[in-house]
């Protein structure tokens, strides 16, 4: 709603505390099955930016980021610091992160840096050609019209693909056949084109033709099909009922088919991802209770698969080795498996199973950050990492602006230490209790209890940010005899918090009240 590794998937019967009293020695529950491996949760080093990104887009080894911005910035430098001119398009080595020369300028030639934006980049299906599209005037000195083409090789604005397009591009598309565009507009080279237009590799129209009323948001064409996928704020294409979402021959521009009854009328389809079996939809929604989720839907036939019901403002879809990685905010998610109620914590980024909607234990997460407040826009993957853009100012609650990125090299990250309290003390027994922590890449921790430095529990429970069971440890010690309980916490990986602050217990001699420091 839009309003201002191996992961265990966390079941509501796995949510619950896994052997309470458990013996040191005992072994751990299976308390979760496993799903699709994801990233890591931990974000690596990236750039930063000034403003929103928009776009994201791979090609031969660079990461394109485009959008609003007027300087970028090394990691971990704070805002208005170590600034590197780069207006509105930054490109960025795909393994090591670093920054490239390539800076191309896109401006609205009103002489403002400010003015104008980036909405969308695709590159060509062999990667040579860098598809660019938004609200622009300029590329450095060369005046042209909200679309070009860049060559990635040597990074220099092409000199046949300059079309004339009289208003915002907001999506693009490409196929060995042509370069598809989608947005506000209405008229590309002097010719009639409501919405979207389908040129030549050279920037010249083809015959493709239809008439969507409304913006268009996102594209994904199906060659095999002969079709290609269109998604927007609309409600008829080519004169007839078609709301937010609709199949156009890929030649011609006809309408071959409609999804009645997918969107309701408030919502709208920000963007359109497929995997080679399905297509996968992401939706926005104005007003409450809206859709605002994903949908999958194969694309030999059109058939939904499944439908999820978060609220929370998609803005991006990306299916990748049977995860569907997606940026929002959803903020309830009680519907879907795996997900969480409406407890007014918004999760920006999510993994579901492709196969069932699941929702993954991946909880990596930004703040709404600049402008709407809705945090990330855009995904790509590039070389194994996957890159996220937007108008988010932190990600994991630490400083980061615009751009991140998440790999598959194993959590550094430690769990949280939870603190122990004394629950009871009687002659020959003490009860030392504690709230579980979450991790934001594993759903089982392994809480480990010393006395007196020796372990005496351990104990493994699913936990996630929104269900943090209470746990507990029931220890059998003279009576009389004082003693001091520490805790640490184990996540996949080896990785293990900081031991506790240390809670002395003396252990009454006779029945009465206890004591604790």
């Amino acid at each position: 709603m839009r309003q201002l590794r191996k992961k265990a998937v966390t079941s509501p019967a796995a949510a619950a505390l896994i052997c309470a009293g458990a013996l040191l020695g005992a072994p751990a529950a299976a308390v979760a099955g496993h799903g699709p491996a994801t990233f890591t949760a931990d974000p690596s080093a990236t750039w930063q930016t000034d403003g929103i990104v928009w776009s994201l887009a791979y090609a031969r080894g660079v990461v394109y980021a485009a959008g609003s911005f007027d300087t970028v910035r090394p990691p971990g430098a704070a805002a208005g610091t170590r600034q590197v001119p780069r207006h509105n398009f930054a490109a960025f080595d795909a393994v090591t992160g670093k920054l490239l020369p390539c800076a191309l300028s896109f401006t609205s030639g009103a002489g403002s840096y400010a003015a104008g934006t980036v909405r969308a980049m695709k590159p060509s299906p062999d990667g040579r050609v860098l598809y660019v599209g938004g609200s622009f005037g300029r590329v450095g000195s060369t005046g042209v019209a909200n679309a070009v083409a860049v060559n990635t090789a040597d990074c220099t604005l092409r000199r046949d693909f300059r079309p004339a397009v009289n208003a915002t591009v907001r999506a693009i598309e490409t196929t060995d056949r042509g370069v598809y565009l989608g947005g506000d507009f209405d008229m590309v080279g002097g010719q009639s084109r409501k919405r979207v237009a389908a040129l030549g590799h050279s920037g010249s129209l083809l015959p493709f033709k239809a008439d969507v009323d409304l913006p268009v948001r996102a594209l994904s064409a199906v060659p095999a099909q002969r079709e290609i996928l269109v998604g927007g704020d609309f409600d008829a294409v080519n004169g007839r009922p078609a709301h937010a979402l609709a199949a156009l021959d890929i030649t011609s521009g006809a309408t071959l088919h409609t999804y009645p009854d997918w969107l309701p009328a408030a919502s709208v389809v920000k963007s359109i991802a497929q995997d080679g079996s399905h297509f996968y939809i992401g939706a926005e929604g104005t007003g409450g209770g809206v859709f605002d989720g994903r949908i999958s839907a194969r694309l030999k036939d059109g058939a939904m698969a499944w439908k999820d019901t978060c609220l929370g403002a998609t803005q991006a879809v990306l299916p990748y080795n049977g995860v569907l990685y997606s940026a929002s905010h959803a903020h309830d998610c009680s519907q879907t498996p795996g997900g969480f109620p409406e407890l007014g914590v918004r999760h920006t980024l999510l993994a579901q199973s492709v196969t069932d909607r699941h929702i993954l234990h991946w909880f990596p997460d930004t703040d709404g950050g600049l402008g709407e407040g809705v945090g990330p826009r855009a995904l790509t993957m590039a070389r194994g990492t996957l890159w996220v853009g937007g108008e988010f100012t932190r990600v994991n609650d630490r400083p980061q602006q615009g751009l991140t990125r998440f790999g598959t090299a194993a959590p550094t990250s430690l769990p949280r230490t939870p603190a122990l309290t004394l629950l009871a003390a009687n002659p020959g027994k003490v009860t030392i209790g504690w709230r579980a922590t979450w991790d934001r890449d594993t759903a089982v921790l392994t809480y480990r209890l010393y006395r007196d430095g020796k372990l005496v529990s351990r104990q493994a429970v699913s936990s996630t940010s929104w269900n943090l069971p209470q746990m507990s440890y029931t220890d059998s010690v003279p009576a009389g005899t004082r003693h001091r309980y520490a805790i640490e916490v184990t996540a996949t990986g080896a990785r293990t918090s900081h031991r506790s602050p240390s809670l002395s217990v003396t252990v009454p001699a006779h029945a009465g009240p206890t004591t604790g420091g």
